[in-house]
Protein backbone atom coordinates (compact mmCIF):
# COMPACT_ATOMS: atom_id res chain seq x y z
CA UNK A 1 0.00 0.00 0.00
CA UNK A 2 1.54 2.84 -0.76
CA UNK A 3 1.37 6.46 1.60
CA UNK A 4 -1.27 7.73 2.58
CA UNK A 5 -1.54 11.30 3.19
CA UNK A 6 -3.13 13.46 6.09
CA UNK A 7 -5.97 15.90 4.86
CA UNK A 8 -6.52 17.72 8.05
CA UNK A 9 -6.99 17.61 11.36
CA UNK A 10 -10.07 18.64 13.74
CA UNK A 11 -10.05 20.02 17.65
CA UNK A 12 -13.93 19.71 19.00
CA UNK A 13 -14.66 20.40 22.53
CA UNK A 14 -17.61 18.53 24.49
CA UNK A 15 -18.52 19.09 28.28
CA UNK A 16 -20.36 17.16 30.57
CA UNK A 17 -22.54 19.59 33.50
CA UNK A 18 -22.06 17.65 36.81
CA UNK A 19 -24.43 17.94 39.33
CA UNK A 20 -23.70 16.76 42.19
CA UNK A 21 -20.05 18.20 41.34
CA UNK A 22 -17.40 15.44 41.49
CA UNK A 23 -14.70 16.98 44.33
CA UNK A 24 -11.45 15.07 43.11
CA UNK A 25 -9.01 14.24 46.55
CA UNK A 26 -6.17 15.82 44.39
CA UNK A 27 -8.18 19.40 43.73
CA UNK A 28 -8.81 22.25 45.85
CA UNK A 29 -12.04 23.03 43.98
CA UNK A 30 -15.11 20.49 43.17
CA UNK A 31 -14.99 20.05 39.37
CA UNK A 32 -18.68 21.30 38.05
CA UNK A 33 -18.08 19.52 34.92
CA UNK A 34 -15.65 17.28 32.55
CA UNK A 35 -14.36 18.86 29.84
CA UNK A 36 -13.11 16.55 26.79
CA UNK A 37 -11.11 17.35 23.52
CA UNK A 38 -11.49 15.08 20.88
CA UNK A 39 -9.03 14.81 17.68
CA UNK A 40 -10.28 13.99 14.43
CA UNK A 41 -7.87 12.99 11.59
CA UNK A 42 -8.83 12.47 8.49
CA UNK A 43 -7.20 10.86 5.29
CA UNK A 44 -8.46 9.81 2.68
CA UNK A 45 -11.58 7.25 3.64
CA UNK A 46 -10.45 6.87 7.16
CA UNK A 47 -10.77 8.88 10.21
CA UNK A 48 -8.71 8.29 13.78
CA UNK A 49 -9.74 10.33 16.98
CA UNK A 50 -7.88 10.69 19.98
CA UNK A 51 -9.13 12.60 23.59
CA UNK A 52 -7.88 14.25 26.17
CA UNK A 53 -7.86 17.66 27.55
CA UNK A 54 -6.80 21.08 26.35
CA UNK A 55 -4.69 21.54 23.23
CA UNK A 56 -4.90 25.58 23.00
CA UNK A 57 -1.37 25.31 21.51
CA UNK A 58 -2.33 23.24 18.68
CA UNK A 59 -4.40 25.58 16.63
CA UNK A 60 -2.34 27.29 13.71
CA UNK A 61 0.03 24.40 13.58
CA UNK A 62 -2.40 21.74 11.88
CA UNK A 63 -0.38 22.70 8.69
CA UNK A 64 3.09 20.60 10.10
CA UNK A 65 1.27 17.38 9.63
CA UNK A 66 -1.23 18.19 6.49
CA UNK A 67 0.46 16.19 3.87
CA UNK A 68 2.55 14.06 5.65
CA UNK A 69 2.16 10.41 5.83
CA UNK A 70 -0.07 8.93 8.07
CA UNK A 71 2.60 6.11 8.93
CA UNK A 72 5.80 8.18 9.78
CA UNK A 73 5.00 8.32 13.21
CA UNK A 74 8.51 8.83 14.51
CA UNK A 75 8.49 12.46 12.50
CA UNK A 76 5.03 12.98 14.00
CA UNK A 77 6.24 12.26 17.58
CA UNK A 78 9.19 14.85 16.78
CA UNK A 79 6.80 17.80 15.97
CA UNK A 80 4.79 17.45 19.16
CA UNK A 81 7.23 16.88 21.31
CA UNK A 82 8.47 19.98 19.45
CA UNK A 83 4.76 21.58 20.04
CA UNK A 84 4.97 20.50 23.77
CA UNK A 85 8.19 22.78 25.00
CA UNK A 86 5.96 25.53 24.00
CA UNK A 87 1.92 24.75 24.20
CA UNK A 88 2.12 21.59 26.52
CA UNK A 89 0.29 18.08 26.28
CA UNK A 90 0.06 17.08 22.92
CA UNK A 91 -0.55 13.62 23.18
CA UNK A 92 -4.11 13.29 21.96
CA UNK A 93 -3.01 14.42 18.91
CA UNK A 94 -0.13 10.98 18.27
CA UNK A 95 -3.28 8.76 19.72
CA UNK A 96 -5.76 9.55 16.96
CA UNK A 97 -2.73 9.13 14.47
CA UNK A 98 -2.02 5.69 16.04
CA UNK A 99 -5.94 4.72 16.08
CA UNK A 100 -5.59 5.92 12.06
CA UNK A 101 -2.55 3.78 11.52
CA UNK A 102 -4.33 0.91 12.84
CA UNK A 103 -7.74 1.19 11.23
CA UNK A 104 -5.64 1.48 7.98
CA UNK A 105 -3.85 -2.05 8.75
CA UNK A 106 -7.34 -2.95 9.94
CA UNK A 107 -6.25 -4.34 13.36
CA UNK A 108 -7.18 -3.12 17.00
CA UNK A 109 -4.52 -0.92 17.94
CA UNK A 110 -3.55 -3.57 21.11
CA UNK A 111 -2.63 -5.96 18.31
CA UNK A 112 -1.19 -3.33 16.24
CA UNK A 113 1.29 -2.54 18.58
CA UNK A 114 2.34 -6.59 19.42
CA UNK A 115 -0.51 -7.46 21.50
CA UNK A 116 -1.13 -10.85 21.85
CA UNK A 117 -4.60 -10.72 24.19
CA UNK A 118 -6.91 -7.99 24.53
CA UNK A 119 -8.05 -7.37 27.62
CA UNK A 120 -6.52 -6.37 30.88
CA UNK A 121 -7.19 -6.46 34.71
CA UNK A 122 -8.36 -3.36 36.62
CA UNK A 123 -7.97 -2.19 39.56
CA UNK A 124 -10.91 0.62 40.62
CA UNK A 125 -9.49 3.70 41.06
CA UNK A 126 -11.10 5.57 43.48
CA UNK A 127 -11.18 9.88 43.46
CA UNK A 128 -13.78 11.44 45.48
CA UNK A 129 -13.20 13.29 48.75
CA UNK A 130 -15.62 12.94 51.45
CA UNK A 131 -16.28 11.31 55.60
CA UNK A 132 -14.12 8.78 56.52
CA UNK A 133 -17.32 6.20 56.55
CA UNK A 134 -18.27 7.64 53.12
CA UNK A 135 -15.00 6.31 51.92
CA UNK A 136 -14.90 3.30 53.38
CA UNK A 137 -18.43 2.50 52.66
CA UNK A 138 -17.47 3.08 48.86
CA UNK A 139 -14.23 1.19 48.95
CA UNK A 140 -16.79 -1.85 50.37
CA UNK A 141 -19.38 -1.47 47.55
CA UNK A 142 -16.42 -1.36 44.97
CA UNK A 143 -14.88 -4.63 46.08
CA UNK A 144 -18.32 -5.80 46.49
CA UNK A 145 -19.23 -5.16 42.62
CA UNK A 146 -16.07 -7.84 41.83
CA UNK A 147 -13.04 -5.79 40.99
CA UNK A 148 -9.62 -7.53 42.25
CA UNK A 149 -7.99 -3.97 43.78
CA UNK A 150 -8.70 -0.53 44.54
CA UNK A 151 -6.70 2.41 44.89
CA UNK A 152 -7.69 4.74 48.24
CA UNK A 153 -6.66 8.76 48.00
CA UNK A 154 -4.45 10.46 50.62
CA UNK A 155 -5.40 13.92 50.48
CA UNK A 156 -5.85 15.04 54.64
CA UNK A 157 -2.76 16.67 55.89
CA UNK A 158 -3.49 14.57 59.24
CA UNK A 159 -1.02 12.04 57.43
CA UNK A 160 -2.43 9.78 61.03
CA UNK A 161 -5.59 9.63 59.76
CA UNK A 162 -5.22 8.73 56.60
CA UNK A 163 -3.13 5.55 57.93
CA UNK A 164 -6.33 4.49 59.88
CA UNK A 165 -8.61 5.23 56.81
CA UNK A 166 -6.37 2.77 55.06
CA UNK A 167 -6.73 0.39 57.88
CA UNK A 168 -10.59 0.75 58.55
CA UNK A 169 -10.84 -0.15 54.78
CA UNK A 170 -8.37 -3.51 54.82
CA UNK A 171 -10.23 -4.38 57.64
CA UNK A 172 -13.86 -3.81 55.89
CA UNK A 173 -12.60 -5.59 52.25
CA UNK A 174 -10.29 -8.35 54.17
CA UNK A 175 -7.08 -9.22 52.63
CA UNK A 176 -8.17 -11.01 48.97
CA UNK A 177 -8.85 -7.25 47.90
CA UNK A 178 -5.53 -5.41 46.80
CA UNK A 179 -5.08 -1.85 48.15
CA UNK A 180 -3.47 0.53 46.39
CA UNK A 181 -2.48 3.88 48.09
CA UNK A 182 -2.00 8.07 45.86
CA UNK A 183 -0.69 10.37 48.14
CA UNK A 184 -0.84 12.79 45.49
CA UNK A 185 2.64 14.28 45.84
CA UNK A 186 4.07 14.14 42.79
CA UNK A 187 2.88 17.34 41.75
CA UNK A 188 0.12 20.14 42.51
CA UNK A 189 -2.35 22.19 40.74
CA UNK A 190 -2.49 25.54 40.99
CA UNK A 191 -4.00 27.40 43.91
CA UNK A 192 -2.27 24.07 46.42
CA UNK A 193 1.17 25.62 47.67
CA UNK A 194 1.54 22.36 50.15
CA UNK A 195 5.15 21.27 49.61
CA UNK A 196 5.82 17.36 48.97
CA UNK A 197 6.39 15.12 51.82
CA UNK A 198 10.17 14.70 53.56
CA UNK A 199 11.32 11.66 53.23
CA UNK A 200 11.05 11.36 56.55
CA UNK A 201 7.58 11.54 56.40
CA UNK A 202 6.97 9.07 53.35
CA UNK A 203 8.82 6.25 55.21
CA UNK A 204 7.36 6.65 57.96
CA UNK A 205 3.79 5.91 55.55
CA UNK A 206 5.07 3.47 54.04
CA UNK A 207 6.36 1.53 56.77
CA UNK A 208 2.51 1.97 58.14
CA UNK A 209 1.08 0.74 54.55
CA UNK A 210 3.37 -1.99 54.62
CA UNK A 211 2.14 -3.36 57.21
CA UNK A 212 -1.53 -3.46 56.21
CA UNK A 213 -0.42 -5.78 53.19
CA UNK A 214 -0.58 -2.17 50.44
CA UNK A 215 0.81 -3.12 46.95
CA UNK A 216 2.45 0.24 46.40
CA UNK A 217 2.48 3.65 47.43
CA UNK A 218 2.09 6.47 44.38
CA UNK A 219 3.84 9.58 44.56
CA UNK A 220 4.67 9.76 47.93
CA UNK A 221 7.17 12.49 47.07
CA UNK A 222 8.33 15.24 44.28
CA UNK A 223 8.24 13.66 40.98
CA UNK A 224 12.21 15.40 40.49
CA UNK A 225 13.24 13.46 43.92
CA UNK A 226 14.82 10.51 42.09
CA UNK A 227 17.65 9.85 44.32
CA UNK A 228 14.82 10.35 47.39
CA UNK A 229 12.45 7.98 45.32
CA UNK A 230 14.80 5.59 45.50
CA UNK A 231 15.99 5.74 48.83
CA UNK A 232 12.63 5.23 49.71
CA UNK A 233 12.31 2.13 48.12
CA UNK A 234 15.25 0.47 49.51
CA UNK A 235 13.98 1.87 53.05
CA UNK A 236 10.27 0.83 53.26
CA UNK A 237 10.14 -2.48 51.27
CA UNK A 238 6.75 -1.24 49.81
CA UNK A 239 6.80 -0.78 45.92
CA UNK A 240 6.45 2.77 44.83
CA UNK A 241 4.86 4.19 42.01
CA UNK A 242 5.27 7.50 40.07
CA UNK A 243 5.69 8.90 36.52
CA UNK A 244 2.42 10.29 35.66
CA UNK A 245 3.90 13.66 35.94
CA UNK A 246 6.52 13.49 33.33
CA UNK A 247 6.61 16.10 30.95
CA UNK A 248 9.14 13.82 28.54
CA UNK A 249 10.26 10.34 28.77
CA UNK A 250 13.78 11.83 29.41
CA UNK A 251 12.42 12.21 33.33
CA UNK A 252 10.93 8.22 33.25
CA UNK A 253 14.83 7.46 32.08
CA UNK A 254 16.06 9.75 34.63
CA UNK A 255 13.94 7.36 37.35
CA UNK A 256 15.44 3.83 35.37
CA UNK A 257 18.83 5.60 36.11
CA UNK A 258 18.31 6.16 39.68
CA UNK A 259 16.40 3.08 40.28
CA UNK A 260 13.60 5.69 41.66
CA UNK A 261 10.82 3.51 41.08
CA UNK A 262 8.56 -0.07 40.60
CA UNK A 263 5.68 1.29 38.99
CA UNK A 264 6.05 3.41 36.10
CA UNK A 265 2.83 5.06 35.24
CA UNK A 266 3.29 7.58 32.32
CA UNK A 267 0.09 8.34 30.27
CA UNK A 268 0.05 7.82 26.50
CA UNK A 269 -2.84 10.61 26.20
CA UNK A 270 -1.33 12.68 28.55
CA UNK A 271 2.33 13.03 29.29
CA UNK A 272 4.75 10.98 27.09
CA UNK A 273 2.49 9.52 24.15
CA UNK A 274 2.31 6.06 22.67
CA UNK A 275 5.73 5.91 20.89
CA UNK A 276 7.78 6.96 23.93
CA UNK A 277 5.90 4.72 26.08
CA UNK A 278 5.95 1.47 23.70
CA UNK A 279 9.93 2.00 23.70
CA UNK A 280 10.33 2.72 27.29
CA UNK A 281 8.49 -0.61 28.12
CA UNK A 282 11.10 -3.15 27.67
CA UNK A 283 13.67 -0.87 29.47
CA UNK A 284 11.06 -0.93 32.36
CA UNK A 285 10.54 -4.83 32.16
CA UNK A 286 14.63 -5.07 32.14
CA UNK A 287 14.52 -3.11 35.61
CA UNK A 288 12.48 -5.38 37.46
CA UNK A 289 9.77 -3.02 37.54
CA UNK A 290 6.40 -2.81 35.50
CA UNK A 291 4.68 -0.20 33.63
CA UNK A 292 0.85 0.33 34.00
CA UNK A 293 -0.52 3.71 33.08
CA UNK A 294 -1.82 6.70 34.81
CA UNK A 295 -5.29 7.26 32.95
CA UNK A 296 -7.86 9.42 34.62
CA UNK A 297 -10.03 11.53 32.22
CA UNK A 298 -12.93 11.04 29.47
CA UNK A 299 -13.32 7.44 27.70
CA UNK A 300 -10.94 8.10 24.60
CA UNK A 301 -8.09 8.41 27.36
CA UNK A 302 -9.20 5.72 29.37
CA UNK A 303 -9.21 3.53 26.50
CA UNK A 304 -5.71 4.09 24.65
CA UNK A 305 -4.34 3.76 27.80
CA UNK A 306 -5.96 -0.03 28.05
CA UNK A 307 -4.68 -0.22 24.24
CA UNK A 308 -0.90 0.13 24.42
CA UNK A 309 -1.06 -1.62 28.43
CA UNK A 310 -2.86 -4.98 27.14
CA UNK A 311 0.08 -4.34 23.80
CA UNK A 312 3.39 -3.95 26.10
CA UNK A 313 2.40 -4.04 30.31
CA UNK A 314 4.09 -6.61 32.69
CA UNK A 315 1.31 -5.15 35.04
CA UNK A 316 -1.28 -7.62 36.87
CA UNK A 317 -3.46 -4.87 37.29
CA UNK A 318 -4.07 -1.53 35.72
CA UNK A 319 -6.11 1.90 36.36
CA UNK A 320 -10.06 2.02 35.44
CA UNK A 321 -11.20 5.55 37.30
CA UNK A 322 -14.78 4.45 38.80
CA UNK A 323 -15.98 6.24 42.24
CA UNK A 324 -19.81 6.42 41.69
CA UNK A 325 -21.76 8.74 42.35
CA UNK A 326 -19.32 11.55 41.27
CA UNK A 327 -17.28 9.73 38.80
CA UNK A 328 -19.54 6.63 37.44
CA UNK A 329 -18.99 4.96 34.26
CA UNK A 330 -21.38 7.27 32.34
CA UNK A 331 -20.04 10.16 33.53
CA UNK A 332 -16.53 9.14 32.78
CA UNK A 333 -17.18 7.38 29.09
CA UNK A 334 -19.66 10.61 28.28
CA UNK A 335 -18.05 10.73 24.77
CA UNK A 336 -17.82 7.00 24.06
CA UNK A 337 -20.87 5.08 22.73
CA UNK A 338 -21.73 3.02 25.69
CA UNK A 339 -19.20 2.97 28.68
CA UNK A 340 -16.21 1.07 29.16
CA UNK A 341 -17.40 -1.63 31.68
CA UNK A 342 -15.12 -4.81 34.05
CA UNK A 343 -16.80 -8.11 33.64
CA UNK A 344 -17.15 -10.22 37.27
CA UNK A 345 -14.08 -10.79 36.90
CA UNK A 346 -12.49 -7.34 36.87
CA UNK A 347 -11.27 -8.08 33.15
CA UNK A 348 -11.52 -5.18 30.67
CA UNK A 349 -12.08 -6.56 27.22
CA UNK A 350 -10.92 -4.52 24.78
CA UNK A 351 -12.81 -3.95 21.16
CA UNK A 352 -11.79 -6.28 18.72
CA UNK A 353 -12.45 -3.38 15.92
CA UNK A 354 -9.74 -1.79 14.06
CA UNK A 355 -7.80 0.86 15.81
CA UNK A 356 -9.34 1.96 18.98
CA UNK A 357 -12.31 -0.17 18.10
CA UNK A 358 -15.02 2.63 18.65
CA UNK A 359 -17.22 4.81 16.24
CA UNK A 360 -18.21 8.06 18.06
CA UNK A 361 -21.70 9.32 17.58
CA UNK A 362 -20.97 12.28 16.33
CA UNK A 363 -24.71 13.40 16.20
CA UNK A 364 -25.52 12.10 19.66
CA UNK A 365 -22.22 14.50 20.64
CA UNK A 366 -23.49 17.82 19.47
CA UNK A 367 -25.75 19.02 22.47
CA UNK A 368 -22.36 18.55 24.83
CA UNK A 369 -20.33 20.64 22.22
CA UNK A 370 -18.79 23.70 23.64
CA UNK A 371 -16.30 24.25 20.63
CA UNK A 372 -14.39 23.38 17.58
Amino acid sequence: MGAIRIDRIELRQYSLPFEPPFHAAWDPAPRRSLDATVVRIVAGEYEGVGGGGPLPGFAGNEHLFAGEDVRDIERHVAVLENLQFLHGKMWPIEVALWDLIAKIDGLPLWRRLGGAEGRVRAYASTGSRGTVDERIERACRIAGEGYPAIKLRMYEDDVGAEIAFVRAVREAVGDEVELMVDANQGWRLGGDTRRPWSLETAEAVARELNELGVYWLEEPLGRHDYAGLAELRMRSGLRIAGGEGACEAVELEECLRHGSLDVYQQDVAWNVGVLRTVELAPKIAAAGAMYTPHTWGNGLVLLANLHVAAAVSNAPYVEFPYDPPEFSLERRDYVLPAPLRADADGYVQLPEGPGLGVELDWEALEELRTGG
